[in-house]
C-alpha cells in the first residue's frame, strides 16, 4: 500500500491518540488497567443493579446478529471503530445513564461524560470497576488498552490517560456499544437505582 493510501488511516490515529508520541509512552507503561476510579454513588447504584441481576447468559452468534445493527455488530463483536462525529452519542448532553447494547449492564453516567473533541462519547470514568474488563491491544501500531463490558463481553473502546480532573483517564468509547437511557426513564427500564445520581 503507498503512502498516499495510508493517509487517512494515520489521520484517525492521530485522532484517537493511537499515534500521539506524547501519550504512547503512558500508555505503555500501563497498558492493563487493574483498577478502574469509581463514584462512590454511581458504585452503590451499580451495585444494587447486579444484586437484582445475578446471572446473565450470554446470546448466540445468530442472536446477537438479529438482535444488533450491522454496525452494532462490527464494534461489539468484531471489535470495530465507529467514524468520529457521526455517531449517535458523541454529542449528547441529557442526562442518564449509558448501557451495554447485548446485556444492558449499566456502563457509564451522563454526570462523568465530557467533550473530549474526539467525535466519539467520553468519560472520565464507568460507574463501577466490575463493569470493565481490560485487554492489551497492540492494533493500530501502537499498545493500547481496550475496554469490555464485563457481562456481555462487548468491545466498547479504549482508555487512555489524557483525560481531565478528577481522574485523568479519556474512556473513548463507541456509540454502536451503547444505548442511552434518559433519567425520566430509568425507572420505567428498570434502573431505578440511578435516580439518586441526578437529584440535584
Amino acid at each position: 500500500m503507498t503512502l498516499k493510501r495510508w493517509l487517512p488511516v494515520l489521520a484517525v490515529g492521530l485522532v484517537i491518540g493511537t499515534i500521539n508520541p506524547g501519550s504512547r509512552a503512558k500508555d505503555q507503561q500501563s497498558a492493563l488497567v487493574a483498577v478502574h476510579p469509581v463514584n462512590e454513588q454511581t458504585a452503590a447504584a451499580y451495585e444494587a443493579w447486579r444484586a437484582r441481576h445475578p446471572g446473565y447468559n450470554r446470546p448466540s452468534r445468530e442472536k446477537l446478529e438479529n438482535m444488533l445493527t450491522p454496525l452494532q455488530y462490527r464494534v461489539t463483536q468484531e471489535d470495530g471503530t465507529e467514524r468520529p462525529f457521526r455517531n449517535e452519542y458523541w454529542d449528547n448532553k441529557r442526562d442518564g445513564i449509558y448501557v451495554d447494547i447485548v446485556s444492558g449492564e449499566p456502563l457509564f453516567s451522563s454526570t462523568d461524560k465530557y467533550k473530549s473533541g474526539t467525535g466519539w462519547p467520553s468519560f472520565t470514568r464507568p460507574v463501577h470497576q466490575d463493569a470493565m474488563l481490560t485487554r492489551e491491544d497492540r492494533s493500530w501500531f501502537s499498545l493500547r488498552t481496550e475496554l469490555r463490558s464485563s457481562l456481555g463481553d462487548s468491545h466498547l473502546g479504549h482508555v487512555f490517560e489524557d483525560g481531565p480532573a478528577p481522574t485523568g483517564l479519556r474512556y473513548c468509547i463507541n456509540s454502536a456499544s451503547l444505548r442511552f437511557i434518559p433519567k425520566e426513564n430509568l425507572e420505567h427500564e428498570g434502573y431505578g437505582e440511578f435516580l439518586t445520581l441526578f437529584n440535584r
